[in-house]
């Protein structure tokens, strides 16, 4: 008790491994505030009334319970394991960057049920942003702990957590030292166009969070882990919408009666994907100067809630965005149909993009792993199954939710964004079925199945966080909030 005691009261951050180790440093303030307290296990506290501007730059008593997290699991299949020099097998370890978020958290549990050894790395910022906004989840989450520790009980899999800022890279160097991952899913970016696109400090927050913080992972996995596969969630927003097909990252020209293949040019609508076009290039760069092996999976719109595991049990549930800021619009249009608010289309409606199911998201990043680029290589894969307009969404979501016996109405509403609402789009995405991917395309049962699933938590529904309330022309440079 007195070693607990003593740690409590060191000024520090946390890094809570499986191995029973706490791990502790200063923290590095960034700008965006961090609350005084989160009910996630694990509380910040100032160490004096400080002012705001003050706040930024303290260091924090970080006050938490000391998670005992056991041996490694007794059973899994053979999905995550390799083999050793000497010809026996060892587990697959992978560390899914941003696992407590919407993509991440389903990816951790997928690869876990896999057989892989699985360490999830995040600040858990993006529950702050919650509260910050006054927005929620229409599915109640529970703590990251609350959620490795009922997976492990459920299926005697560990799940290992460091709590920390990749944006800091001795905490990231000391979690690589620590877990020596054989690969790296990178989901730990601010996701979110509108968010930035709020004002001048969540724009500045977003491209330092994302192009740093990638290049942290990309010197750890120089410095530590140099055979490290790293496996990137990109977006398929970085090619915007060009009046020619869309190819996988790559497009060969040929000009003045000279060829080349070249990275495909990249068109990005929002500060937030600039972010991630930046990125690429600093992943191709390192693939080409230092060896890195990399797969940047451009992801599009993704949609559902449930996979085999999150459905294991109601703390394993993942979270279901609904509001104009991080809400997706198929997920959306579900919502705003059970609670009877008319589907907003934005616009004209006639925004084509890139569409697939949650479940086919964590079956490409396993099949990423599992065949993982060469040392050098930067390899992209455009991930999505199918393609659809606004308005095509709009008329499946009304016709499946007429079936349920709800009114489904649509309205258009004034775009937020800078965006073609007519045009041309075809985008190239065969090179994960040709490694076997089984896509799960849009159904009608599906749809119940997502509406059901809205229609059962629509009580939680905030309607005033429905209506788009960030607009791309009115950015700003004054701090504020988009909650009602």
């Amino acid at each position: 008790m007195a070693i607990i005691a003593h740690l409590l009261s060191t000024t520090c951050s946390l890094d809570v491994s499986s191995s029973n180790k706490l791990h502790f440093k200063s923290i590095n303030q960034c700008s965006t505030p961090i609350p005084t307290s989160f009910n996630m296990g694990i509380s910040f506290l100032p160490l004096k009334n400080l002012s705001l501007q003050s706040k930024r730059s303290a260091k924090y008593v970080i006050r938490t319970s000391v998670v005992s997290m056991s041996q490694k699991a007794k059973t899994h299949n053979d999905s995550g394991s390799q083999q050793t020099a000497d010809g026996a097998s060892s587990r697959k370890k992978v560390m899914v960057i941003g696992g407590d978020g919407y993509c991440g958290w389903a990816t951790a549990l997928h690869l876990s049920n896999k057989g892989y050894e699985v360490a999830i790395v995040d600040n858990l910022i993006r529950r702050l942003f919650d509260d910050q906004l006054g927005l929620d989840s229409l599915t109640p989450i529970s703590s990251i702990h609350n959620r490795t520790r009922r997976w492990k009980s459920l299926t005697g899999k560990d799940i290992q957590l460091f709590v920390g800022d990749i944006c800091e890279f001795d905490f990231l160097a000391e979690a690589f030292k620590s877990f020596q991952p054989d690969a790296v899913v990178h989901f730990g970016e601010q996701r979110s166009a509108p968010y930035s696109m709020i004002d001048r400090s969540r724009a500045v927050y977003t491209q330092h969070n994302n192009v740093i913080g990638t290049l942290n992972v990309l010197f750890a996995i120089k410095e530590f882990r140099e055979e490290c596969h790293l496996v990137k969630l990109g977006t398929m927003g970085e090619y915007g919408t060009p009046n020619i097909d869309i190819e996988e990252g790559y497009i060969t020209i040929t000009h003045n009666g000279r060829k080349d293949t070249l990275p495909y040019p990249k068109q990005a609508s929002s500060f937030y994907h600039l972010s991630k076009v930046h990125d690429s290039h600093n992943i191709a760069f390192t693939c080409k100067a230092w060896g890195i092996r990399a797969t940047d999976l451009n992801q599009g719109v993704v949609y559902g809630v449930r996979t085999d595991e999150t459905a294991m049990h109601e703390e394993l549930v993942n979270r279901l965005d609904y509001d104009a800021v991080f809400g997706t619009a198929l997920n959306r249009f579900c919502v705003q149909a059970a609670v009877g608010h008319p589907l907003t289309v934005y616009g004209k409606g006639g925004q084509t993009r890139g569409y697939l199911d949650i479940r086919d998201t964590v079956q490409c990043v396993e099949i990423a792993i599992a065949n993982p680029a060469q040392p050098g290589e930067f390899r992209v894969f455009n991930q999505f199954t199918e393609q659809f307009s606004v308005n095509t969404l709009a008329a499946l979501v009304t016709k499946a939710g007429e079936k349920l016996g709800l009114e489904v109405k649509t309205i258009s509403v004034p775009n937020p964004r800078v965006e073609a609402e007519e045009h041309y789009y075809n985008a190239k995405h065969t090179k994960l079925i040709e490694l076997g991917l089984q896509p799960h395309l849009l159904s009608d049962s599906l749809l119940d199945s997502l509406l059901n699933f809205a229609v059962q938590f629509k009580d939680r529904v905030d309607a005033k966080q429905i209506m788009p309330s960030v607009s791309w022309k009115k950015i700003g440079v004054k701090p504020r909030t988009v909650a009602a």
